[in-house]
């Protein structure tokens, strides 16, 4: 029982790492996919999505997501593209989590005449 038990706790601590890691790419991807919501409105400015992506970070990345950072690199006047990049949690002291980097691109409306 003593070998096995260090076996176990390592098991259990990377299936708990894996699960912060795909939640916070999952947060960055909602972040991310908000941000081209918002930015790809009529007339909306690029800053309009990455505030938007901002403000979802804040309501729930919590501490899941550290070190976040947006980004509208690539945006142009046909399309819209909202980058979120930040790091995982890390269950193991003085390692840093994975990078995330997560990534939504969308088609800006637009009037059109026949």
């Amino acid at each position: 029982m003593a070998i096995v038990f260090p076996f176990v706790i390592l098991l259990t601590i990377t299936a708990v790492q894996v699960g912060m890691q795909y939640y916070a790419r999952n947060i960055a991807l909602t972040a991310a996919r908000e941000g081209v919501s918002a930015g790809r409105i009529h007339q909306a400015s690029p800053g309009e999505g990455a505030a938007r992506a901002r403000e979802t970070l804040g309501r729930i990345a919590g501490d899941s997501l550290r070190g976040a950072e947006v980004s509208t690199a690539g945006s142009s006047g046909e399309t819209m593209k909202v980058t979120v990049t930040g790091r995982a949690v890390s269950l193991v002291p003085g390692l840093p989590g994975l990078l995330i980097s997560q990534s939504a691109t969308g088609a800006r409306e637009r009037w059109t005449t026949p």
